[in-house]
């Protein structure tokens, strides 16, 4: 009896020992947010838990206990408990002395003793926590800007000294980076957090600089946002940006008998489409320019023999895809000089650095395509490079073209990582350029970038007011587009025709060879500026007419002679064709179905002028002058058989307006663009027209 009298006292002084202890609910946070994973434990017991993604937490204790709270790189806390009903709200401090003991490492996050001296030893879940943090790491090196990752050393690398040193700074040298379900976002692509619906996220969490850099390894005082959705899987969408591009429609000729338009040299657009179709891309209309698709290939026009530094040529024949159309071709063929005859060049490198620039398609493409350049240099050109990322910086004094070596040195010397001020960079490129300025010689920056300015002067009309400020002291601008995924094309081509230059897309070393190798005069010599085509139609003949591309080159009738007028450039050897689709005078047809009759017009024309289907006239300032002079050129009603030349730039041009599904292809197909392209093949020396005919097929068997 007194055994089982013993053993009852013995049970209910355990239960009501158990029963005093008590479910503690909290939160671990800073004066910023949640902290996930901190420590808290009951002193003096074994009970212990970890915080959850939000700083949440339960632990078993009781009335009297003391909760201690601990997370690397802030101040231990300890918390009496006095009331076990209450939810408490813990709020750590940083603890700067801890954090400087903080190494980031390749293989994860490792802590010196004594910062982990007070701090439970890590767990099986803990280490695997660690390697995901580990290949958060890894991801990040050299894609986000603000972000350095230590190899593993003996001790501590200058690098990592650094890394510690930009960590304690005051001032914002980068913006914040997110990370979504586990992946890092570039830099360059915060904008596309935005476009995440409210709906979708699940949590969301801001860590310190303290915390992003132990947590993640991430550098930078505005630290990183931890997001994670629903579905866990969330992919980076494609934010490129391209202008809006509105089709040219038929112009009845009696209302509209002039077509004005500004030249365009630029190329970037195929190479950018033939990007996005090896890549099984969805291919977006605004990057889709026909002419500039058009102009990237060579065709057959003559030397000009004359005063003027280029020729013009012109050709009739029956539309290829439409047979009660006519198309009419207008090519200019600039003077093509040797090495030996261009003046010398004075050239400034504007390199963009910042963290978007990390990918191998973008800066390391970068550095292996200007050495196609640099090897082309004369002993009377010079070099300097100035580079932009958080800040900019002259990084090469004007070089001589003879120190190849030390040029070529300087470009593999540069490395990603910061943010995108754009606009310092420009005004620095400049003003080296104005400073070692050479009087008769080719004056250029050559400004390299993925495009993405985010800080400074960025929208598309402050780059478009600062180029237009440089550009009247006689500095070109060249502008190469690399990589993919943040590719700024509208802001690229603003920068390129407000600066009297040209622009182009690199996706390639082969692309890189021909536009430094294969054009060198072209990209950088300039031979005319502000070229201006406007074309009169003859009523009599021309019942409506239509320019196939060059939407964002249209001018206004008045343009035409005026001199203040912004227009393009034409380089050394450049060729420049444009094409006319027209709708004879007796012809009708669907496209100009709401012809609107005008009483009073008088379509008696002369005899002299009834032969003339249309005239070309041109003009055209020499690089240092800023008074036109123009040309006339008239254009017989006489149809010739469709020429090699002639049926390839068809081709291409149909081709583009297949893939922007125009209104005006007539029903062809895919089919119909390959056996125009076979037609005008040719000899196609350098294979580029055979590339055509393999990206179109690589096309056509995507659909």
């Amino acid at each position: 009896m007194k055994n089982s009298v013993l053993t009852f006292f013995l049970l209910a002084t355990a239960f009501i020992s158990r029963a005093q202890l008590a479910t503690i609910s909290g939160n671990v946070a800073d004066e910023v947010g949640p902290l996930p994973g901190a420590q808290v434990s009951v002193k003096g017991t074994a009970r212990a838990v970890q915080s959850d993604f939000d700083g949440n937490f339960m632990i078993q204790a009781k009335k009297g206990e003391v909760l201690l709270v601990r997370y690397i790189g802030y101040k231990d806390a300890a918390i009496s408990i006095k009331d076990v009903n209450v939810h408490l709200k813990i709020v750590l401090e940083e603890d700067a002395q801890a954090l400087e003991e903080v190494v980031v490492v390749a293989m994860g996050v490792s802590v010196q003793r004594k910062a982990l001296s007070s701090v439970v030893g890590y767990t099986a879940a803990e280490q695997l926590k660690n390697s995901k943090k580990a290949e958060v790491a890894r991801l990040l090196q050299g894609k986000t800007a603000g972000v350095n990752i230590a190899n593993m050393a003996n001790g501590l690398t200058n690098q990592q000294r650094l890394l510690i040193q930009e960590a304690q700074k005051k001032e914002p040298t980068a913006d914040i980076i997110y990370i979504v379900d586990g992946k890092p976002i570039a830099q360059a692509n915060n904008s596309i957090i935005d476009k995440i619906h409210p709906h979708q996220i699940v949590k969301k969490h801001l860590y310190k600089p303290g915390r992003a850099k132990s947590t993640f390894g991430i550098t930078g005082p505005k630290g990183c946002i931890v997001i994670e959705t629903k579905q866990g899987n969330f992919k980076v969408e494609n934010d490129e940006s391209y202008a809006s591009l509105n089709e040219n429609k038929f112009e009845q000729t009696l209302l509209q008998p002039l077509s004005t338009f500004s030249i365009d040299v630029d190329r970037a657009s195929y190479s950018n489409v033939r990007r996005m179709i090896n890549n099984g891309e969805v291919i977006k209309t605004g990057a889709v320019k026909i002419e500039e698709m058009i102009n990237y290939f060579e065709y057959e026009y003559d030397q000009p023999n004359g005063g003027h530094p280029f020729s013009v040529h012109t050709e009739v024949t029956t539309t290829p895809w439409n047979p009660t159309t006519k198309l009419v071709r207008i090519g200019l063929q600039g003077k093509a000089y040797t090495s030996e005859q261009l003046p010398p060049s004075n050239l400034t490198f504007l390199i963009d650095v910042s963290g978007s620039m990390g990918d191998a398609n973008k800066l390391p493409l970068l550095k292996k395509a200007f050495k196609f350049l640099v090897r082309q240099l004369r002993a009377q050109d010079k070099v300097a490079i100035v580079v932009y990322a958080g800040a900019a910086g002259l990084v090469l004094e004007p070089t001589s073209g003879m120190q190849k070596e030390k040029i070529m040195e300087a470009l593999d010397k540069l490395e990603a990582g910061g943010s995108t001020a754009g606009g310092e960079g420009i005004e620095l490129a400049y003003s080296v350029a104005l400073k070692n300025f050479a009087k008769n010689g080719n004056n250029r920056v050559i400004l390299a970038t993925d495009g993405d300015f985010n800080v400074g002067a960025s929208s598309n009309l402050d780059m478009e007011q600062l180029i237009a400020r440089k550009r009247g002291a006689g500095v070109f601008l060249s502008v190469l587009g690399f990589g993919m995924g943040n590719y700024k094309d509208s802001k690229l081509e603003i920068l390129a025709d407000k600066g009297n230059g040209n622009h182009a897309y690199i996706d390639n070393m082969q692309e890189a060879q021909k536009v430094f190798g294969k054009e060198f005069g072209g990209t950088l010599h300039t031979i005319a500026k502000d070229v201006k085509i406007q074309v009169e139609f003859n009523p009599a003949l021309v019942g409506s007419y239509r320019l196939i591309g060059y939407e964002n080159r249209m001018l206004e009738t008045q343009d035409f002679k005026d001199d203040t007028k912004d227009a393009g450039e034409l380089g050394s050897g450049h060729r420049v064709t444009a094409l006319y689709e027209v709708i004879p005078a007796a012809i009708e047809n669907a496209f100009t179905k709401d012809h609107i009759p005008l009483k009073y017009s008088d379509l008696k024309v002369k005899g002299e002028f009834s032969d003339e289907l249309m005239t070309v006239k041109l003009r055209y300032k020499k690089p240092q002058k800023d008074e036109s002079i123009e040309i006339v050129h008239a254009v017989p009603n006489k149809e010739s058989q469709l020429s090699r030349d002639f049926s390839f730039a068809s081709a291409v041009a149909l081709f583009g307006m297949q893939i922007r599904k125009s209104s005006y292809t007539n029903g062809t197909d895919i089919a119909h663009v390959l056996q125009l392209a076979e037609n005008g093949k040719g000899l196609d020396r350098y294979g580029y027209r055979s590339e055509f005919i393999r990206l179109v097929k690589t096309y056509q068997n995507s659909l």
